[in-house]
């Protein structure tokens, strides 16, 4: 018995040692934690931490119970510099076929733990007659041509319910709160024609997401589902490569924006300006239009451009976004309350639901910000706020995406 005691004190003595070997004694947190330096994502624009009035931006008797002002305080973030493209959303797009592709040619690799994953080091053959189901087949093909069947194009996506996760204080399992959605990521074409009564407009819908003369036009057609999938989709892309150079290290994800994180970033700095280039009117000094929307009484084309026009059009406001009034309006991830701003929190405000199918309808709007290029001046304004249904799409509705800033400024690194 004396022995084993002995043998107990010396292992004791010796775990004890080992513990403070590297720390020499002292508290220095815990040591070989992976380096952060940040990232500089392609294509985004920092937007630095700081306070705005939300509101109306001139007098609007109409909207003063919808649109109360209030002082709040927005995170920094990086924004997409531009609306996200036709040829931006292509990839995800491409992405979607292929990775369906390698599952029905069996192109898949085996991880070290066992997991199953595609192979995407394999070329595809797209002559190969196992893909055939993934064409339009018999009486669905149009003029003989082989057709990529845009309805098997079908993506899953998951988000993780937080609010709900924080009120049940560690009650139930984690499973509870993931949710998983499936959504079909080929853009609505047919928007062109069905937003539009006694109006010809099947060349736009023909062309619009594939000719490469509107490669740089801001996707449409895309609802609220789909631009969160794309989201998930472009936060997996990052990751990926991140742990291909060894980094082990996950950032923050891509998202939509908040409401106003949208309406901060639209002001480009300047508190209270009513568009984003800062003045009272939508011309300059020599009389030239700002933005691209519906002047006067329906002269679309006097700004520049008859329907939407390239996602870099026009000047930038201060924080180097374009488009941030007109083009086409942007889904936001906030959910529309009529009231909102009277019960709103002053640190980062946002509220959101998500609706089910079977909710009702006035349940699933989702705000819209920004106007577009078939609205009037009044929807260019930056404390402007609208909605839509999460599950409708549009031709003058698209997104971008935004990342929170890790950190109090990107001056610190």
């Amino acid at each position: 018995m004396k022995s084993l005691l002995k043998i107990s004190l010396v292992l004791l003595v010796l775990v004890l040692a080992s513990c403070g070997r590297r720390e020499n004694g002292q508290l220095v947190g815990v040591l070989d934690r992976p380096a952060w330096k940040g990232i500089n994502p392609f294509g985004m624009v920092y937007v630095p931490s700081g306070t705005l009035h939300i509101g109306p931006s001139d007098q609007d008797v109409s909207n003063t119970f919808v649109q109360r002002q209030k002082a709040i305080s927005i995170q920094g973030f990086f924004m997409d510099d531009t609306e996200i493209t036709n040829n931006e959303y292509r990839q995800f797009v491409y992405w979607v076929r292929d990775s369906l592709a390698h599952t029905y040619l069996d192109h898949y690799t085996e991880t070290e733990d066992g997991r199953e994953l595609i192979d995407w080091e394999y070329e595809i053959d797209w002559e190969d007659e196992t893909l055939e189901d993934l064409y339009y087949q018999g009486d669905d093909r149009f003029a003989g041509r082989k057709e990529l069947d845009a309805s098997k194009l079908v993506f899953e996506y998951e988000w993780y319910d937080w609010q709900k996760a924080a009120h049940d204080h560690g009650r139930s399992p984690r499973n509870t709160f993931i949710q998983r959605r499936k959504v079909n990521v080929y853009p609505d074409t047919l928007v062109w024609i069905r937003d539009f009564s006694y109006s010809y407009n099947e060349p736009m819908t023909r062309n619009y997401f594939w000719h490469p003369a509107f490669d740089d036009y801001p996707a449409v057609g895309v609802d609220w589902h789909m631009a969160n999938a794309f989201c998930y989709w472009r936060t997996k892309l990052w990751d990926t490569y991140a742990q291909t150079r060894g980094d082990g290290l996950n950032t923050e994800d891509f998202r939509l924006p908040t409401e106003h994180e949208w309406e901060y970033a639209a002001r480009g700095g300047h508190d209270l300006a009513p568009y984003p280039w800062g003045g009272y009117y939508v011309r300059n000094a020599k009389g030239c239009l700002l933005a691209n929307f519906k002047p006067g009484r329906g002269n679309y084309p006097e700004d520049g451009g008859l329907y939407t026009v390239k996602a870099d059009a026009y000047f930038p406001n201060d924080f180097g976004l374009y488009n941030m009034s007109g083009n086409v309006a942007e889904w936001t991830v906030t959910a529309y309350n009529e009231n909102a701003y009277s019960f709103l929190h002053d640190l980062n405000p946002d509220i959101r639901y998500d609706a089910k199918d079977d909710d009702p309808e006035a349940y699933k709007r989702k705000v819209i910000r920004g106007g577009s290029w078939k609205d009037i001046a009044h929807y260019m304004q930056t404390g402007t706020r609208h909605w839509e249904y999460q599950d409708t799409t549009k031709s003058y509705i698209g997104f971008r995406c935004v990342l929170t800033f890790l950190g109090r400024s990107l001056n610190d690194f």
